[in-house]
């Protein structure tokens, strides 16, 4: 019997076979794998770090907006102003925290003021500010320049997984500003150098009435009919776009440039004090009465819209022939007067004119009453509540014994405008009543040292600002207002806004 082997051949893989090849490349991926969670845990990192970095930043950013928005707000071109806004920025950041909890620590270092809101414009430090604050209406805040550490912070897991530094620092900086003033682009002259003198002069103090650059309050005047310099009156447009003492183009005071300014009794420029400003003479109030009397709920034209240029909320015309407060005078305003050389009223001559009568005076306090000297207090701003004020009592005294109040509201602060029903009231219409706003009818209006230079485009000097009340609805030839004395031009200050 033969007997035979049997054997089982068993293929060997090939080194080039699929199987191997797998097997080898689970170990590559290992070793990507731990570079990618390298990579995953960094990106971790940066998530968990970049939250408090953000939060840090926008805690900065809202504090720096704040001061700067309150601490330009504060400023009127005087060394006070400029100490207003440092007290005001430091009070401000106050109610500021960083890192969710600390307070800010406020420091003079990061505020600085300029002329223009232009970030590479000349910006000076506060100090500086308070030597020459002419000009400075516009904030920088730097919170880098705060040492109080809210511009730095440590990270938590960057540090560790990439060896660099463990901290990190932001800053923010915001720039503030006036963008507008509630002044009305029309100019007459100041009727008196003196911003402040008692009348009659002779008089003990205790009985002066108060006069402003030559304006009396609760006396009604034509502003087109003044002029301290002659008997021709002198009025002007103002440009409402150049500030003082920077370049101007004349179709500035154009009158289709000036229309929407007269509708909304706001200029564009920060300032109107504090150097010389662009004029135009005369004011054309024929093709710009229209904008005036929007105040009286009057849109003829459309000249004005009554959301940027919203009526009063009495728009009562108090004309000297239907008045119910007093007896009627003979014409709106004081009858004019020229005899010495200018254009003024008969209210105006001290002592008064001894052939003044009653009807001569024209309309009185129907929105502010007649002030006493004594109150007054030079280089001090008047109280929120106003000056003392004389009464009705008082007008033999203050004008010809003959001029009577009649039904005058009774006694304290109040004025005919200030009904809100009977006689002395009137509403807009219901499509505009929502809209009106007190004071409307009241003009800001600068004073200019006079004489002006003379031409039709020229520079002049503003001396102060008054306070003129629309008594009735202007006319091609006249604007009758009745003074309700001078306004700093810090209280005008129409909307103070961030800049680029």
């Amino acid at each position: 019997m033969r007997l035979y082997r049997i054997t089982e051949q068993v293929a060997l893989p090939r080194r080039d076979a699929p199987g191997l090849k797998r097997g080898r490349q689970r170990g590559a991926f290992a070793v990507m794998f731990a570079g990618t969670l390298v990579l995953m845990l960094g990106l971790c990192a940066i998530a968990l770090d970049i939250g408090p970095i953000y939060n840090r930043k926008a805690e900065l950013h809202a504090m720096a907006k704040a001061v700067a928005l309150a601490a330009a707000g504060q400023l009127d071109g005087t060394a006070a102003g400029v100490g207003a806004a440092l007290t005001r920025a430091a009070a401000t950041a106050e109610t500021y925290r960083h890192s969710y909890k600390y307070n800010f620590l406020w420091s003079d270092a990061a505020i600085r003021f300029s002329t223009r809101p232009a970030r590479s414009g000349t910006w000076i430090d506060a100090e500086s500010a308070r030597g020459r604050p002419a000009g400075l209406y516009y904030v920088e805040v730097d919170t880098s320049m705060l040492a109080d550490g809210s511009d730095s912070g440590n990270t938590m897991l960057m540090g560790a997984l990439f060896s660099s530094s463990p901290t990190f620092t932001v800053s923010d900086r915001a720039v503030a500003g006036r963008s507008n003033l509630r002044i009305t682009p029309f100019a007459v002259c100041a009727m008196s150098p003196d911003a402040a003198q008692g009348r009659p002069k002779a008089s003990p103090v205790a009985s002066q009435e108060l006069v402003e650059f030559g304006f009396r309050r609760g006396v009604n005047y034509d502003l087109m009919q003044l002029s301290p310099s002659g008997t021709t009156p002198e009025n002007f447009i103002v440009d409402p776009i150049a500030a003082p003492g920077q370049a101007y183009a004349s179709t500035n005071t154009s009158v289709a440039n000036v229309g929407p300014f007269v509708c909304s009794g706001k200029v564009w420029t920060p300032s109107v004090m504090g150097g010389s400003i662009h004029v135009t003479r005369p004011f054309p109030l024929a093709d710009l009465y229209r904008q005036l009397n929007s105040r009286f709920d009057e849109y003829e034209g459309n000249v004005c819209d009554p959301h940027g240029a919203p009526p009063d909320f009495n728009i009562l015309p108090f004309a000297y022939d239907t008045l119910k407060f007093m007896d009627k005078p003979s014409s709106q305003s004081a009858a004019a007067y020229t005899e010495k050389n200018r254009a003024e009223t008969i209210a105006d001559p001290d002592p008064s004119l001894a052939t003044n009568t009653a009807p001569k005076y024209g309309v009185l306090w129907s929105y502010a009453k007649a002030a006493k000297f004594s109150a007054y207090k030079p280089n001090t701003a008047e109280p929120a509540s106003g000056y003392a004020t004389f009464t009705t009592g008082d007008w033999p005294t203050l004008y010809p014994p003959s001029v009577k109040p009649g039904s005058y509201p009774g006694s304290g602060s109040s004025t005919p405008y200030a009904a809100t029903a009977g006689d002395n009231y009137k509403p807009p219409s219901d499509a505009n009543l929502l809209l009106s706003q007190a004071g409307r009818r009241v003009l800001n209006i600068p004073l200019l040292e006079c004489p002006v230079t003379s031409g039709t485009d020229v520079q002049a000097t503003v001396k102060g600002i008054g306070r003129f009340f629309m008594t009735v609805q202007a006319s091609q030839t006249s604007l009758h207002a009745e003074f309700a004395g001078l306004v700093p031009e810090s209280a005008l200050i129409g909307q103070v806004e961030l800049y680029p």
